[in-house]
């Protein structure tokens, strides 16, 4: 993923359905998409559900911003952060936003900010609505990206021994031509993928990987590799055998390179 630190994001949290556990792992992904200079986190601070948030807050330096459950089962926090998104929005201080909320009644907002130009980021678990993911630019699982930051922490947390007490080497077994559970590939998916090749790909049918990531996240808002048990869109690429790979030399920079990927005849 291409770090786009030009733009300037505006993140709108929904404490009622975010949480607040992997609140930092949020913030780090949102860096990789730009600079976010609002953030705000909406909810009823006085109610005691929400007393666990103090710490994740301080850490992350978001904003909260009370607003009182005026009427049992109606929740007026989603009307706050929809005016304050608005009023956002005409101040012409940000290029996009992020919604952090597994709540689809934010759908018309999301759509709403696409029609005025804004990058619309969404970030939510599983179980979001898709009228809600799809009506963002790019949509992020947040059990993938919490998942991700476990494993780095287990890989560091492992000890360190010397020489002489390394276990005595184990042949490897043969390697299975079956994918673990993890890594396989839906074929939704690879047709996804090869249909975009085909879509951006000149007449010899090689497409700048660049490109091809750009129109599968315009399909399909919610894609990302490790969805899939990959860490990045090129590793995914690589396991389907149908897509050959071609790095070529970048001449408008030393010792870089471009992909370029299609399919196989």
């Amino acid at each position: 993923m291409q770090k786009q630190d030009e733009l300037r994001l505006a993140v709108l949290i929904d404490a009622d359905n975010a949480p607040r556990r992997q609140l930092k792992e949020i913030m780090e992904e949102i860096a990789v998409y730009g600079t976010p200079t609002v953030k705000r986190i909406y909810g009823d601070w006085t109610s005691p559900n929400l007393t666990g948030w103090k710490k994740p807050l301080l850490e992350t330096a978001i904003t909260p911003i009370q607003q009182y459950g005026y009427t049992t089962g109606k929740n007026s926090t989603d009307s706050a952060m929809i005016i304050d998104a608005m009023d956002i929005l005409y101040s012409g201080r940000v290029d996009g936003f992020c919604i952090v909320s597994s709540d689809s009644d934010f759908t018309r907002l999301a759509t709403r900010l696409r029609e005025a130009g804004m990058k619309v980021f969404g970030f939510g678990e599983k179980k979001t609505p898709n009228p809600f993911i799809v009506a963002c630019d790019k949509f992020l699982y947040i059990e993938i990206i919490g998942g991700e930051k476990k494993k780095t922490k287990a890989k560091a947390a492992l000890p360190l021994v010397g020489p002489e007490s390394q276990p005595k080497p184990v042949k490897a077994p043969k390697a299975s031509a079956k994918a673990p559970p993890a890594n396989q590939i839906p074929e939704e998916i690879v047709d996804l993928i090869t249909t975009a090749i085909d879509d951006v790909a000149g007449d010899d049918g090689w497409a700048y990987l660049g490109g091809v990531g750009n129109l599968i996240s315009k399909k399909q808002p919610d894609f990302d590799a490790r969805n899939y048990g990959y860490k990045k869109l090129t590793l995914l690429i690589d396991a389907i055998e149908s897509i050959e790979m071609d790095f070529r030399d970048n001449l408008l920079e030393n010792n870089g390179k471009l992909i370029f990927i299609r399919n196989k005849k």
